[in-house]
């Protein structure tokens, strides 16, 4: 059962919505970042490339947070409590170009530079709650 209110689903898998990824730096900061997800199997699915900040700080076991807007409604939005639960260069090129399909309507991920090695994250929810007013 998930613990994402079901009234948020489509934030998760109908619209073009964005969301922001809260993680922990090695100081302890904060750091947050707008991406691109998908949802599957009850999970939240990112993607990144191998040297960026979120490659540091997105690792198997440590604690995230995500905010997703309604971007018709910017009165609606879920927020969400989990855990990395899987990091995987497998299938992550794939996935990176499913997600330019989702977010520009293109087949391939037209940013993606020479030699650069993608990572897949899954981010397995453990509390979710959310504001909804129209």
């Amino acid at each position: 059962m998930s613990v994402i209110p079901e009234k948020f689903n489509d934030l998760l898998t109908q619209k073009k919505a964005f969301a922001n990824l809260a993680t922990v730096m090695k100081d302890g900061s904060p750091q947050v970042t707008p991406v691109w997800f998908d949802y599957a199997d009850g999970k939240l699915r990112v993607n990144t490339a191998r040297g960026r900040v979120k490659s540091r700080t997105l690792q198997k076991g440590r604690t995230v947070a995500v905010s997703i807007m309604d971007p018709d409604n910017p009165y609606r939005y879920v927020q969400i409590r989990g855990r990395v639960v899987d990091a995987t260069e497998k299938n992550a090129d794939s996935h990176i170009d499913a997600l330019a399909k989702k977010y520009l309507g293109v087949d391939k991920y037209p940013h993606r530079a020479p030699g650069e090695v993608r990572i897949k994250y899954v981010i397995e929810p453990t509390s979710a709650s959310g504001m909804s007013r129209d």
